[in-house]
């Protein structure tokens, strides 16, 4: 059947839930981290769990990928649909169920933001912890097993959601996982979806954790003389039983780029952001307290401190621009973030390694990292078409991700995999790489759901929007 012929029999079922305009096509075609242009044949832009369905109907009809779309926030391609294949955009399912104060919990919909379900949970005095710092949908963030700056203290999705509906290519809808805190009933289906980005099923629904407002939070900024002071800094903080809401790193030159972008005064130097939260503001002094005494074993000293939201709010910016601030101080350069987490044993060291590589390779990319749990990012820069660069680029994050592997780490930390760091998945982990493979062949037998990611080999697959295969 035609491409043509497969899209009639989407718009027959799903009618203006289907979109072939180029404005549309364009706008999936690209996620927030990668070069490529991956142009659809179609978007879907479904509005239930029985729209997904019909989706999964038709493409295992017809033999055509499916690839789920979340916000578009991917940075390592995980999002991307084979080029003239469907685009199933899960925006629409967006409702929010009552909030349960009682279990702390709440069932959302994939395509339910981060933010916005936040701003809903404040006034039953909860929210819901995890923070890729991109305004990510909830499915998406569960597809890819998000992190961020909280999972110091709470965890990643794996921690935060509790149950998932998840449809499966064959016309199956599983509901894994319950409301219950712990069970040691049958396999843990659950944990197979959260981290599957989009290769195994299409998660329908979430069920999430939700977690009290801290009654009592304060906030510091401290600045190093180098690096690696910063580093042994945050893991002595962790030794003194500090453990605390987020505690994020960036290095002088990222310091330097925020003072620019925000017009700001901070000492530009390798610097740490600390928020911890109490029973009240006797428990936060204790742990400002114990913040202070790691920071001064390695040289670091108090440059900012706030209590107040609003003072709190000024102190993070900094923090939180990181990444508009980069991108501004090199106009025209295209970026790519690299991400690896590693024990905090090997932190220190690998924080070396990667300012080695940069002078090795005569590059500059600002390293900051969620650094209370060992996880790094180097924000790589170079003109689109400085093919040299480029390749200079590839080799350092390369050798980062082999030694991360090398010292018990993992090649991502939290970006998940995606297209681009499939090819470490073996010597991380081993032949365990092949059961993962007997596990999408399982649920995917016609590898239709997001083909070539994760597990997945490279695919010279066709342009499905030209003949396609028909189901015999």
């Amino acid at each position: 059947m035609t491409a043509n012929g497969w899209r009639a029999v989407l718009r027959e079922r799903l009618g203006e839930r289907v979109s072939v305009l180029p404005g549309d096509l364009q706008a999936h075609a690209r996620d927030e981290g990668t070069p490529y242009t991956c142009i659809p044949g179609a978007v879907v832009f479904a509005q239930s769990e029985a729209d997904v369905l019909a989706t999964l109907a038709v493409a295992r009809d017809h033999r055509v990928p499916v690839t789920p779309w979340g916000a578009g926030t991917s940075l390592e391609g995980a999002a991307l649909p084979l080029p003239g294949a469907i685009s199933l955009d899960l925006s629409g399912l967006d409702t929010v169920g009552e909030v349960d104060p009682l279990g702390f919990t709440v069932t959302v919909g994939p395509g339910v933001r981060r933010v916005a379900l936040n701003r809903r949970l404040r006034s039953h005095g909860l929210f819901f912890p995890v923070d890729p710092g991109a305004d990510a949908s909830l499915g998406g963030m569960a597809a890819t097993h998000a992190s961020g700056t909280t999972t110091v203290r709470y965890g990643g999705m794996r921690e935060n959601v509790l149950s998932l509906r998840v449809a499966l290519l064959d016309g199956r809808v599983l509901s894994l996982g319950s409301a219950a805190r712990k069970s040691s009933s049958g396999y843990a289906l659950k944990h197979l979806f959260l981290g599957s980005e989009g290769t195994l099923g299409v998660i329908t629904a979430l069920t999430l954790r939700l977690h009290p407002l801290p009654p009592a939070t304060a906030s510091v900024q401290l600045a190093f003389p180098d690096v690696a002071s910063a580093v042994l800094a945050s893991v002595t903080a962790r030794g003194l039983g500090v453990t605390p809401e987020r505690l994020e790193f960036v290095d002088a030159a990222t310091v330097r780029a925020v003072n620019r972008h925000r017009d700001r005064h901070d000492p530009e130097a390798p610097t740490l952001w600390a928020e911890v939260a109490g029973r009240d503001a006797a428990d936060v002094d204790t742990q400002l307290a114990l913040l202070r005494e790691a920071a001064a074993l390695h040289g670091g000293v108090t440059v900012g401190e706030a209590r107040t939201p609003e003072a709190q709010g000024a102190l993070w910016a900094a923090r939180h621009g990181v990444y508009d601030a980069l991108r501004a101080a090199w106009p025209g350069h295209a970026t790519r973030i690299g991400d690896v987490c590693v024990p905090l044993p090997a932190l220190a060291s690998t924080v070396a390694l990667a300012q080695r590589l940069l002078a090795k390779h005569g590059l500059t990319a600002p390293l900051v990292g969620h650094i209370g749990d060992g996880n790094l990012h180097l924000l790589m820069h170079a003109p689109p078409d400085d093919t040299e660069t480029w390749a200079r680029i590839e080799r350092v994050l390369h050798e980062l991700a082999t030694q991360a592997i090398a010292a018990g780490g993992t090649c991502t930390g939290e970006h998940g995999v995606g297209l681009r760091k499939r090819p470490y998945l073996r010597a991380e982990h081993g032949a365990a790489l092949d059961v993962m493979r007997d596990v999408k062949a399982l649920f995917d037998p016609l590898n239709l759901l997001n083909p070539g990611k994760v597990v997945g080999d490279p695919l010279s697959l066709p342009d499905w929007s030209q003949d396609v295969p028909t189901r015999t």
